[in-house]
């Protein structure tokens, strides 16, 4: 009996591992279909690059040619930038997916629903509005840091068939480090949890210094994630009262012996036979 019931708890963690993959394969072939569904569209990705770079100056954005020119000036600083970006938002997601599905299910589903919602919203802006990063961009200055010192995730952007180039607003890097920092502030304790909040704004610092995105990509990105996450429904925390005490065989009732008085003496209240017994006092 035991045996079987462990079959199928087995069995149904099996399932639901297999559902939550089919899950993120349908999530890659529409970002598969969502890179064909724009191609041949690069002069308007190009120009809404421009558009979305005089708009920030507008809103008097800080330059991100700026904060990229420091980091130009010393290789190392660079290489780290591109590996962050490289090598740390897609370990990091699923990591953070993992634990939270072992030991806060209910966590876990906000999560991934929170995921699965952004990057849909994020496809259907990239094919309506396909916009080029500041790399590609002429008007921005920028410099692709990736192909120029490496590691870089992008070819030419004209021979990609595996990613989508002009696909910069929103930033889904921003958005996802952002949705794994809040699940984590929401599972841990202590104030040390806040730190957390350092991925995101890596991140945000990363992708634009590398020239991946505009300052309004992770903007549009962390709205598009507060909207999500204040539809969704929040978790139901677990019941943590401790269950009732189980009642143990009954004990047989005992009955105390009586108790022994005591061995004290008290003083002898004369009474009135006492009184006529005793002999009258000599006068």
């Amino acid at each position: 009996m035991q045996l079987t019931k462990t079959a199928s708890t087995r069995a149904g963690a099996l399932r639901r591992a297999a559902r939550e993959l089919a899950l993120v394969a349908v999530l890659f072939l529409a970002y598969k279909a969502g890179r064909q569904l724009i191609a041949g569209r690069a002069g308007t990705a190009l120009a809404n690059g421009e558009r979305i770079w005089w708009l920030e100056r507008l809103l008097h954005l800080p330059d991100e040619a700026l904060l990229q020119a420091p980091l130009l000036a010393h290789e190392l600083p660079v290489r780290l930038a591109n590996s962050y970006y490289a090598y740390v938002h897609f370990p990091a997601t699923v990591l953070c997916l993992v634990w939270l599905y072992l030991r806060r299910p209910e966590d876990y589903l906000r999560l991934r629903r929170a995921l699965a919602v952004l990057t849909a919203a994020a496809l259907v802006l990239h094919v309506c509005v396909p916009l080029a990063p500041p790399r590609l961009t002429a008007v921005t200055a920028m410099v692709d840091t990736g192909r120029r010192f490496g590691p870089s995730v992008y070819g030419p952007p004209e021979a990609d068939q595996l990613s989508n180039q002009y696909a910069a607003m929103p930033s889904l890097h921003v958005g996802w480090a952002l949705a794994v920092a809040l699940a984590l502030v929401a599972v841990t304790a202590g104030r040390w949890r806040w730190l957390w909040l350092a991925h995101p704004l890596v991140t945000a610092v990363v992708v634009v210094a590398t020239g991946n995105h505009y300052w309004l990509d992770g903007v549009v990105a962390a709205v598009l994630l507060a909207v999500i996450l204040a539809a969704l429904p929040r978790p139901v925390p677990p019941d943590r009262t401790p269950p009732p005490p189980v009642a143990g065989p009954p004990r047989p009732h005992v009955v105390p012996p009586p108790r022994r008085a005591g061995r004290r003496r008290t003083a002898k209240v004369p009474t009135a036979a006492d009184a006529r017994l005793r002999p009258p006092g000599r006068g």
